[in-house]
């Protein structure tokens, strides 16, 4: 028996349980807007050298969801911490849309990606294909088709981590779990699609701590995103620095 199946097996008996809990989260949780502000931007232009090229693409956090304005998005936060760490400017631009899953990130916002050229792609998904219980093949697919296609114009393709969502205050108990459980699963699912297109996954650095928790309890605060920016700039910075 797969792992899947597993959940699943666990799963059916507690849904006259979760159903109803999962309804009254859905109708009465908190709903941040978006960043506001333009979502592309140079961190550190007074540097020297081509500046890096950096492309997010990805779900509510790319376009800063939990914080007011783009300079304090995970996409300036990281752009920020990779110019001090490499010494040159980073031209940064997010493409993302609140709710989406990888298969309609697919299909609506990889053409936009395409549009213009970069050098790093930071793939940020998994929360929505979790809780939407997206089957995981198509999770794969639709991921490994965005990093085909990405790698193809020559650009290198860096997967987020799936967030643990047992740690989301938001949620109630028993939905953390059954949920942080599937998180899991895709986040095993994405470490082993990351080794086979021979991209980099990096595990989300982030303390689930109050304070680095938006006030929905579901979304990073400003100090959490630059926690999470901090953490990838450390290890991508290697990568980088290392020739193509």
């Amino acid at each position: 028996m797969n792992r899947h199946a597993l959940w699943w097996l666990a799963t059916v008996p507690l849904l006259p349980l979760a159903l109803p809990l999962a309804l009254h989260t859905r109708r009465t949780a908190l709903r941040l807007p978006v960043a506001q502000g333009e979502p592309s931007g140079t961190a550190a232009a007074h540097l020297p050298g081509e500046p890096l090229r950096l492309l997010l693409i990805g779900e509510s956090t790319v376009v800063g969801v939990g914080v007011t304005h783009f300079d304090q998005s995970l996409a300036n936060c990281l752009a920020v911490a990779l110019a001090e760490c490499l010494g040159r400017p980073v031209r940064w631009r997010a493409c993302g849309e609140n709710g989406i899953t990888a298969s309609e990130a697919h299909e609506r916002l990889l053409p936009l990606a395409l549009a213009e050229p970069a050098d790093l792609a930071l793939l940020v998904f998994g929360v929505n294909d979790t809780t939407h219980l997206t089957p995981s093949k198509r999770w794969l697919q639709a991921l490994a088709a965005m990093a085909d296609a990405l790698g193809e114009r020559g650009c290198r393709v860096v997967f987020s981590g799936v967030p643990p969502l047992q740690h989301f205050s938001a949620l109630p108990w028993l939905l953390r779990q059954l949920m942080g459980w599937r998180a899991s699963l895709l986040d095993r699912e994405l470490q082993s699609l990351a080794q086979r297109l021979g991209a980099l996954h990096c595990q989300l650095d982030l303390p689930f701590e109050a304070h680095y928790l938006a006030e929905d309890g579901y979304h990073p605060s400003a100090l959490g995103y630059r926690q999470w920016a901090a953490g990838l700039a450390e290890r991508l910075t290697p990568e980088l620095l290392r020739p193509l």
